[in-house]
């Protein structure tokens, strides 16, 4: 199952459950903010009941819409994977700041994007014009209710600027936070269907940049190395900020393209993460 957000023909906004070619409408539930505002126990009902209707819905008769809406935002998290690491020293002219935050309790936490300028499977992510070296980022993102706790899981693309960021640390909001820089699977994958996910779970991480065709870059990684758990994070997140329409967490990439690679308008970007799904977007300059 995986919980979507759609425009169908007439235009109309629907929340629905995805099974197969198969969508059905979860009654009373016009934003997925709003679901998000439950808690844990009534949304699983209100999404397993919805699984039991009949189908309103085909999948190639909608429109996919990003799944997020309303007041809840995107967050994201920095240096989390050791690769991450790495290749944040390797780019910055201040290497210790990056050692510090994977050794640190306090884990990096920044804003990423409110939801509507957020993009989902098939739309276009972006470079900025200004910077000379940006990547994809392919993440494990958690979805939250208002208290906190994991709803689902997303496929995100936290596309950034290295030469931006590596620059100076200070200039991370300009390196991570601009239009077309975000991107999130089309479906959530409830968290009543995936096994609690941990520093110790398994979740394979694959991603692949194409250019005309060819591949230009491509890598696998785990969940097993993350250095903190989404629950963790998730806690880090809500101290002292309140969500009432949830929020989704980026939870740090393991995958970092060498120095010498760089997306360019045209490439495309293919994510998958085991159990969760797919996300693939094309990339074009930014305006």
């Amino acid at each position: 199952m995986q919980v979507v957000r759609y425009a169908d023909a007439g235009g109309e906004v629907h929340i629905g459950v995805l099974d197969g070619d198969e969508l059905r409408a979860v009654p009373g539930v016009g934003r997925l903010s709003e679901l998000l505002g439950q808690d844990l126990a009534d949304i699983e009902h209100a999404l397993r009941n919805a699984a039991h209707r009949p189908a309103t819905h085909a999948r190639a008769e909608v429109t996919p819409l990003p799944p997020i809406d309303g007041r809840t935002e995107l967050w994201a998290a920095g240096v989390t994977y050791r690769r991450s690491r790495e290749a944040r020293v390797e780019e910055s002219t201040e290497k210790t700041v990056y050692e510090k935050v994977y050794e640190a309790q306090r884990p990096e936490l920044f804003f990423k994007a409110p939801a509507w300028r957020v993009v989902t499977d098939g739309e276009p992510i972006t470079v900025r014009a200004d910077s000379a070296l940006n990547v994809p980022e392919p993440e494990l993102a958690v979805v939250a209710n208002a208290a906190g706790h994991p709803v689902g899981y997303l496929v995100a693309n936290d596309v950034s600027s290295r030469s931006i960021e590596g620059e100076n640390p200070l200039y991370l909001p300009q390196a991570k936070i601009y239009a077309g820089s975000a991107a999130l699977s089309w479906g959530i994958r409830p968290f009543f269907e995936l096994p609690e996910v941990s520093e110790k779970s398994a979740l394979a991480i694959e991603m692949t940049m194409t250019r005309a065709g060819e591949t230009v870059f491509a890598g696998t990684t785990s969940t097993t190395e993350l250095r903190r758990s989404p629950a963790e994070l998730l806690d880090w997140l809500y101290r002292g900020l309140p969500f009432p329409e949830g929020a989704v967490l980026c939870t740090g990439t393991g995958i970092v393209p060498g120095m010498d690679v760089t997306l360019r308008p045209g490439d495309q970007v293919r994510i998958t993460i085991e159990e969760v799904g797919t996300l693939v977007n094309p990339v074009r300059l930014s305006g």
